[in-house]
């Protein structure tokens, strides 16, 4: 769950639609109990605020820095969002833990840069 709070603290836009940050959170988890638990409790502690099927982060200047927490490796891997076979895998580094892998095209669209 604290790899979900920690998703939704670095996105790149102050505001979403609830479905994509949905979305996000699918590549954690698609059980939709803890999706409510990542989003209620990335409220409780003040990283979101939600109205009207939207999500509006709080905190500025939190989001990913590519250079310093996005890391390749070689190998054989499946993309954690579109399921694809990927020979690079792409991680992303958070406080948490690591998210991915990812193919380069979706873990910009994870974090907010596609």
């Amino acid at each position: 769950m604290a790899l979900g709070v920690d998703l939704l603290a670095h996105l790149e836009r102050e505001s979403l639609p609830l479905p994509e940050a949905v979305d996000r959170i699918e590549t954690i988890t698609t059980t939709p109990a803890l999706t409510r638990e990542i989003l209620d409790t990335a409220e409780l502690r003040g990283v979101i605020d939600r109205e009207a099927g939207r999500i509006r982060t709080r905190r500025g200047n939190t989001f990913v820095r590519f250079e310093e927490q996005v890391v390749r490796r070689e190998g054989d891997y499946e993309c954690r969002r579109c399921g694809a076979g990927l020979g690079t895998g792409h991680f992303v580094r958070f406080d948490a833990g690591e998210l991915g892998p990812f193919g380069p095209e979706c873990v910009r669209k994870v974090l907010g840069r596609a």
